[in-house]
């Protein structure tokens, strides 16, 4: 199978293409980025499988051209609002697979509307596949999957329950951080009394995850929001939230609240944003067992005509102190790119079936294993046993 990687030696795609290089069902990786050098650099740093081209991703007849002989297209380019659907248009018309980290929910929109057309092409394009969106996603599916009737979704994460490594904070941490500025101001889609809607952005809403005391998480902008409803009928609320620090979630709302009034520009902002992240990352904070999830998927419905909620989550504190310190070293760049990398493994070896524009929750994604396979290969990553962190997610019902 041959890759085209664009943006591979981005901060998040470099993980994924260092991993995917040694799946044997991978034939060739061709990194594409508008930097030549960073490209060629990162490709000499990897084995004899993987090349590098210079590509303008807004260049369309570079792109075509770019993808000839491909079999999959593997998207790391942001940010996505601007080359998330031409990259999808250009892989669906050029007969290729394609997959991506999309985490914006309103190019997420966009390329959705290309299912007909990758269907007709007969194309498998799976949107969203890292770590929110993407595990949390799969993690909200296997909750979902136990209960006879849905009705609420909520995934999740603490915004400092990872953090960026060195090279990851030079490439892209002011991108990340204007991401995170666009999703907290303004207005965000989420879905809620079975309508989608418009609503301000770091609003509260209380999460009773079954097996933890009630906590409150802040809405936050994002593709699982408006991706949960397309696949599950009897869903009445689809939202996606971010927790931490009560004190930073206050300075937060009052940075935001200056953008919105336009007293603050989104670039200041971002690095404020970025400088309170880092706080939150670095600072000892008292996490005991009851400490919301650094990561996950909650479902809200009924079991047998009973209400009933199941929770599938990276906690935040295990009864195991080594677990747990293992949870501390994964990074936003193995959290996210590595879930890209089983996604081309999985496609490589024929196990994600299914044709159109998907979103992780489809149905065409296993959930169970391919979590297993992420874990399993960051613990290679990380220079652990391959078994070391598989049981790093929990599942916890309220019956």
């Amino acid at each position: 199978m041959k890759i085209l990687a664009i943006g591979g030696c981005g901060s998040m795609g470099r993980y994924a293409i260092r991993a995917a290089q040694n799946f044997s069902s991978v034939d060739e990786i061709i990194i594409a980025d508008i930097n030549k050098e960073s490209a060629e650099s990162f490709a000499a740093s990897l084995n004899q499988k993987v090349s590098a081209i210079q590509l303008d991703v807004s260049d369309a007849i570079a792109l075509k051209q770019a993808m000839e002989g491909i079999n999959i297209v593997v998207n790391t380019c942001g940010p996505y609002f601007r080359f998330g659907a031409p990259i999808l248009k250009a892989a669906i018309s050029s007969g290729c697979n394609y997959l991506d980290i999309c985490d914006d929910w309103e190019p997420t929109i966009d390329m959705l509307k290309l299912d007909d057309a990758a269907k007709s092409a007969g194309i498998c394009a799976t949107i969203g596949l890292g770590a929110s969106p993407g595990l949390t996603n799969l993690m909200a599916l296997i909750a979902i999957r136990e209960l006879h009737e849905v009705i609420t979704v909520y995934t999740g994460w603490d915004i400092g329950g990872t953090s960026l490594d060195e090279n990851a904070m030079q490439q892209s941490e002011n991108a990340a951080m204007m991401h995170g500025v666009e999703q907290m101001t303004g207005q965000v889609k989420v879905f809620q009394d079975g309508i989608f809607k418009m609503v301000k952005p770091l609003r509260k809403v209380s999460v009773d995850y079954p097996g933890l005391t009630k906590f409150k998480g802040n809405i936050f902008g994002h593709p699982e929001a408006v991706t949960f409803p397309n696949y599950f009928p009897t869903l009445k609320n689809s939202i996606n939230l971010a927790h931490g620090d009560h004190a930073n979630f206050l300075i937060l709302k009052s940075i935001m609240g200056l953008v919105n009034l336009r007293l603050l520009s989104k670039e200041k902002a971002a690095n404020l944003f970025s400088l309170l992240e880092g706080n939150q990352s670095t600072q000892k904070k008292h996490i005991d067992i009851d400490y919301p999830p650094v990561m996950y998927g909650f479902a809200h419905g009924f079991k047998d005509g009973i209400p009933a909620s199941v929770g599938v989550c990276i906690p935040s504190k295990t009864k195991d102190s080594d677990m747990d310190e293992q949870i501390k070293n994964i990074g936003m760049g193995e959290i996210t790119g590595i879930p890209l990398a089983c996604g081309i493994k999985m496609l490589t070896k024929g196990q994600i079936n299914g044709v159109g524009v998907m979103a992780p929750e489809a149905g065409h994604i296993e959930p169970h294993g391919f979590i297993t396979d992420v874990f399993e290969e960051i613990s290679k990553v990380l220079g652990l046993p391959d078994d070391s962190l598989t049981d790093s997610v929990q599942i916890t019902r309220s019956w």
